[in-house]
């Protein structure tokens, strides 16, 4: 055990390899605690090892807790609706940069997903698609839309009357292009498909006014 004593005659005396500690008091020296200068450089080398550990042990834990806070934001598990699994399942929700979203989209796909862009009217490749099967996010595959939801409209963009299910959409208020419209948009991953309004067939009522550009179609027999 070192001992320290706080005093202003208190000295260091090395004496035959030794440290001493002692104070002076009237004339008289008296001596505290002493070590050896070995014992005292291993003690030095176990403290500035036993601080190293904890500063890497501190650095640790922060890049874990770190890692752990990424993970929770990035793995955010959402519900939704599987025509292939015919029933609701759990599917990771999908956070991308948007140079990340460049290298696996057309500029076209890009725009209108990604920068609510539109894309224009009676040029979708979807827009006079018959055929019996479902309509996915051109993002992130997440199941969108129906064939037997799907009519003619006539307004130039393919329209459905209802999604697969509410939880796989997201309907946002949108304040753009000095009117109120409301935006749809993928639950999954935040890609702009369109907008709904309220001029569709029964049973809904509504019209989901999609972007062909947002979507890709798988047939089903």
């Amino acid at each position: 055990m070192i001992m320290v004593k706080y005093c202003t005659e208190s000295l260091l005396l090395k004496q035959e390899g030794n440290l001493k500690a002692f104070t002076v008091v009237n004339d008289e020296v008296i001596y505290y605690n002493f070590i050896t200068i070995d014992n005292f450089m291993q003690v030095i080398r176990i403290l500035f090892v036993m601080i190293v550990a904890r500063s890497l042990a501190i650095t640790a834990t922060s890049q874990q807790e770190n890692i752990g806070v990424s993970k929770k934001k990035d793995g955010k598990m959402i519900k939704v609706y599987s025509i292939e699994n015919k029933g609701y399942v759990e599917l990771e929700k999908i956070n991308k940069s948007n140079e990340e979203w460049r290298k696996i989209l057309t500029p076209e796909q890009f725009e209108v997903t990604r920068h609510e862009a539109t894309e224009c009217a009676f040029t979708g490749h979807f827009l006079n698609n018959h055929e019996k099967g479902v309509y996915r996010c051109v993002c992130c595959g997440n199941d969108l839309f129906v064939s037997d939801a799907k009519f003619e409209s006539g307004t130039g963009w393919p329209s459905f009357f209802q999604p697969v299910a509410g939880e796989n959409i997201i309907l946002k208020t949108d304040k753009s292009l000095f009117m109120i419209r409301t935006e749809v948009l993928c639950s999954r991953c935040g890609a702009h498909l369109g907008h709904v309004f309220e001029d569709g067939p029964k049973p809904t009522g509504l019209r989901f006014c999609i972007n062909s550009v947002a979507l890709k179609f798988e047939k089903i027999e």
